[in-house]
């Protein structure tokens, strides 16, 4: 029997989704497959499949948000290319929802974006999690593959959604940072640390902390975003903000002692008691050097030190060194705040040893050699 000169919407409609699932499967010519075994005539059949794009591509993308109300999180535009034809895919809304297609005449399968979405927005969390803003926590993937464009260079799509090659940058210059934004953050450091969070990492996103800074910026950035965070994520800032100032302005320069002070007690709040021990003794040394002996910042840090050799079982020794670093600022700045603390941290080491008489010698260090009497 001749097939009828009219269809209906539902025909139609479960033609077209049967091209789109062959297309899908990896079919080569899925029209004239379809017409064939629907009876078809093919170029009836591909002007509804053209139809069907056009309505679903001119259509507001409000379906998916309609339904789970969150909207689809795409790649940046011309990041994803096909391996077949070389050319940059594009997001479409079809009967099978939004994928990834290539113009005519490329017949490679579409790739569903949600799945390309997030298996790219695993890479950038993998590799770059700084990258994806604090606010969007927790970090979904597909909230990440938006940020992808900030760490990959391209991606060629093979046949499945899955199937994709990533090219790297070789050489990734920093991004620009607009005027006054490391102002505003070191601002909201006392006031709003969330937000200074989101200003720094904006700063220094696509910064590898594993390098060294050639601008100040972006050290002085990891300087205050370091103290804002915890564990080995504080202790990786610390780090790339001392050795970057280092670098650029030597390691006396009152910045760069500054940072080394942050990076010694980035460790110790990590536990890393050993490491913040000696990266103390040298920090005293380079402001007794620098400020004097008896500077306030040198004897602060000295108390800090003993109360780190507590912290690693040399009881006697921190007692002893922060004791005679107590007298030095009571003599040097008489009436200043610091000395009770100092005092009070002393008491209560006193009370620690005598509660719990704990004669261990602790870790073996380099003890402090006493500041000469001036």
């Amino acid at each position: 029997m001749a097939p009828p000169r009219t269809y209906t919407s539902d025909v139609i409609a479960a033609a077209v989704r049967r091209v789109e699932a062959a297309r899908a499967t990896g079919r080569r010519g899925p029209i004239s497959s379809v017409a064939r075994e629907l009876h078809l005539d093919r170029r009836l059949l591909q002007t509804w499949v053209t139809k069907a794009r056009a309505h679903a591509t001119a259509a507001p993308p409000t379906t998916p948000s309609t339904h789970t109300g969150v909207d689809p999180v795409l790649l940046p535009d011309g990041l994803l290319h096909c391996r077949f034809c070389r050319h940059p895919m594009t997001a479409v809304f079809t009967w099978a929802g939004l994928v990834y297609d290539c113009p005519p005449p490329c017949r490679r399968p579409v790739l569903n974006a949600a799945v390309v979405a997030s298996a790219i927005g695993e890479v950038v969390l993998r590799h770059a999690a700084h990258l994806v803003p604090g606010l969007t926590h927790p970090k979904a993937a597909s909230i990440a593959a938006g940020h992808a464009r900030r760490l990959i260079t391209r991606i060629t799509a093979g046949t499945h959604p899955t199937d994709l090659r990533i090219t790297w940058p070789t050489a990734r210059p920093p991004q620009p940072v607009p005027p006054g934004h490391l102002h505003l953050a070191r601002k909201l450091t006392g006031t709003d640390q969330q937000r200074a969070r989101t200003v720094l990492r904006n700063i220094l996103a696509g910064i590898d902390p594993a390098t060294t800074a050639t601008a100040v910026v972006h050290a002085d950035a990891a300087h205050l975003l370091a103290p804002l965070l915890h564990g080995p994520a504080a202790i990786r800032w610390a780090d790339y903000a001392h050795r970057s100032l280092t670098h650029l302005h030597g390691p006396t320069h009152p910045h760069t002692l500054a940072t080394a002070h942050t990076l010694a007690t980035a460790h110790r709040q990590a536990g890393h008691h050993q490491r913040a021990y000696h990266l103390l003794r040298e920090l005293a040394d380079n402001l007794a050097a620098t400020a004097g002996p008896d500077a306030h910042p040198t004897l602060a840090v000295r108390a800090t030190t003993a109360l780190v050799l507590h912290d690693l079982g040399h009881h006697h020794a921190a007692h002893s060194l922060l004791a005679d670093t107590i007298g030095r600022h009571r003599r040097a700045h008489p009436g200043h705040p610091a000395t009770a603390r100092m005092t009070a941290h002393l008491d209560r080491l006193r009370h620690h040893h005598t509660t719990h008489h704990d004669n261990s010698p602790g870790a073996a260090v380099n003890l402090p050699a006493p500041v000469a009497q001036a």
